[in-house]
């Protein structure tokens, strides 16, 4: 009987035991679940105040102005650490953009390219010094330059050309329209022009938020942008400076999304293009570059793949001036963009 009682306690502790166990282990299941929980209501409340951050920072980012301008701080440091220290007198250029900044600023140079391209009227009595890639180095030489302003594309060439001439030269970045912004900006900076410099950003910037909020809550375009040649037609990409303001109002170009090209300008294939099948369509025309309005319209005769594309067919293949779209210019940037902007939001 003693045994047997005995039997019987150790079988109520074991029991005892094991309900005390698998309260712990319970409890501690619970434990865990609440942390995780938690932890997922924090990830989640982190991930929601990190997403109302991005909005807040994307939608402050939309609002451009003096302070926010856009302008890539490294690239326009490393632009302006090239001018000399003592502000030069004598300034030539040999670009058409940089000629249109030194004007827009009240800087008058001594010499200015010979271009078709249109420079300033006020400038037009002022000493030519030849083509933008070669200038003339005996006219450049007779007016005594303290500095030599030139395009950064061109570089390389005008090194070449100057070699061995004691000159001073800065090059800046003319290629698109961020481009066009943060070259004025470094000019404006270092010749302490900054009213004038101020006064052209604004207008610049003004447009810029006028068209960003002209385009809330539309849904935005896939855009071809084309430019003719002598024998061809070309399609171009974001490098180009229609490309640029293309990609400032927030379009698709569908060089860039569907076809990958990579260069400025690259050969149309219409198999491809037919697949993306843009909702507007840009031509660049130029009778100077073999693109008129009439030849492209023989292109479309002669290839009717053309008239499978939905731009065709709603009538949004639209035929730009040359003279506004095709020349970078920042005196044209304003109407530019507005003119692009009614062929994507109205």
């Amino acid at each position: 009987m003693k045994k047997l009682l005995v039997l019987l306690a150790v079988a109520a502790l074991s029991a005892m035991t094991a309900c005390s166990s698998t309260n712990t282990a319970d409890n501690q299941a619970k434990n865990e679940a609440v942390t995780s929980i938690a932890a997922n209501e924090t990830k989640e409340v982190t991930a929601a105040n990190n997403k109302e951050t991005t909005n807040t920072a994307e939608a402050t980012g939309k609002v451009y102005s003096l302070e926010n301008d856009g302008v890539d701080e490294a690239l326009f440091n490393e632009a302006l650490s090239q001018f000399p220290a003592t502000v030069p007198q004598r300034i030539v250029t040999t670009s058409v953009p940089l000629t249109e900044m030194l004007y827009l600023l009240g800087i008058t140079p001594v010499g200015v390219p010979t271009s078709t391209n249109p420079i300033p009227a006020d400038f037009e009595t002022i000493d030519k010094i030849g083509s933008p890639m070669a200038p003339d180095l005996e006219v450049v030489t007779k007016l005594e330059p303290d500095l030599l302003l030139g395009a950064e594309s061109l570089r390389s060439t005008l090194d070449k050309t100057l070699e061995g001439m004691d000159l001073k030269k800065a090059y800046l970045r003319t290629e698109s329209f961020e481009d066009l912004k943060l070259s004025l900006k470094v000019l404006g900076t270092y010749f302490n022009k900054k009213d004038e410099m101020n006064a052209a950003l604004t207008k610049i910037l003004d447009k810029e938020n006028e068209l960003s909020k002209l385009a809330e809550g539309k849904e935005l375009p896939s855009v071809m942008l084309v430019i003719g040649t002598s024998d061809s037609f070309m399609v171009m990409s974001e490098k180009s400076y229609l490309g640029s303001l293309v990609k400032k109002l927030g379009a698709d170009n569908i060089a860039t999304s569907v076809l990958k090209v990579t260069d400025t300008y690259s050969p149309i294939n219409m198999e491809n293009v037919v697949a993306a099948d843009p909702d507007v369509i840009l031509v660049l025309a130029s009778g100077d570059h073999g693109a008129t309005k009439d030849k492209f319209k023989k292109e479309i005769e002669k290839n009717e793949t053309w008239t499978k594309l939905s731009a065709y067919k709603n009538d949004k293949i639209q035929i730009l001036d040359y003279s506004v779209f095709g020349v970078t210019s920042i005196i044209n940037a304003e109407t530019a963009l507005t003119e692009i902007a009614k062929y994507f939001y109205e």
